[in-house]
């Protein structure tokens, strides 16, 4: 795994620019994303943005609307072929969700270590995108890099109404993207104890779950 500054952690980081930019132009192109609270995400230094999880689209709704080029751990079922190197080319992270995936973490935490942004969906996979269930794996990277987390919530893009193309939203349609108040969880004593890591999930499900209440209230959806 390489670490911040060694030529693939630059490669990575220059990728994840080069997939900010398609991004916008897919989201823009395809839909109406209209973000909000973008001047939450703090400018430089680390951070965890945390989305919740209802559509595809999701994950580049957030690449295409943060001020910050974002480096997301992906399910590895994804990266199959063609679409594989095309993630790896703009910086995505390959992540085995069904066990703990060490060259994952190591990854991620170097994301981190460099200064750049991580995207987490931290249900896990994609479902209501209500934030009811959160794995431990965001407690842990906050945890152990200190890097805040950024709420962010992603409204509309699940509506069924109108679709031309059943894999995705209606086009043209209007996408509500909200950044929240970032946060950074304090284990007590500085623990990373199994029982601080689900006190830590627990507490951040809370902001989550507030911060999709109080986004749903400033978009009327």
């Amino acid at each position: 795994m390489s670490a911040p500054g060694t030529p693939a952690g630059e490669r990575g980081a220059r990728g994840a620019a080069v997939g900010r930019r398609i991004a916008i132009g897919v989201v823009h192109g395809g839909w109406r994303p209209r973000a909000l609270g973008t001047w939450r995400v703090p400018s430089a230094g680390p951070v965890i943005l945390a989305g919740n999880h209802a559509h595809n689209v999701d994950g580049p709704m957030i690449m295409g609307t943060s001020p910050r080029p974002v480096r997301f751990l992906v399910k590895r079922e994804a990266f199959v072929g063609p679409v594989a190197g095309y993630l790896r080319a703009i910086g995505q992270i390959s992540v085995d969700r069904q066990g703990t995936d060490r060259a994952a973490v190591a990854e991620a935490l170097a994301v981190l270590d460099a200064g750049q942004v991580l995207g987490i969906f931290p249900e896990g996979s994609r479902g209501e995108g209500d934030f009811a269930a959160l794995r431990a794996g965001l407690a842990y990277f906050a945890l152990r890099s200190g890097a805040p987390i950024v709420p962010v919530a992603v409204l509309g893009s699940n509506e069924a109404r109108g679709r031309l193309v059943p894999a995705f939203p209606p086009l043209r349609r209007r996408i509500d993207v909200v950044y929240g108040d970032p946060f950074t969880p304090v284990a007590p004593g500085g623990r990373r104890t199994r029982a601080a890591l689900d006190d830590a999930t627990l507490r951040i499900q809370e902001r989550l779950a507030a911060h999709l209440k109080e986004a749903r209230r400033l978009t009327g959806r």
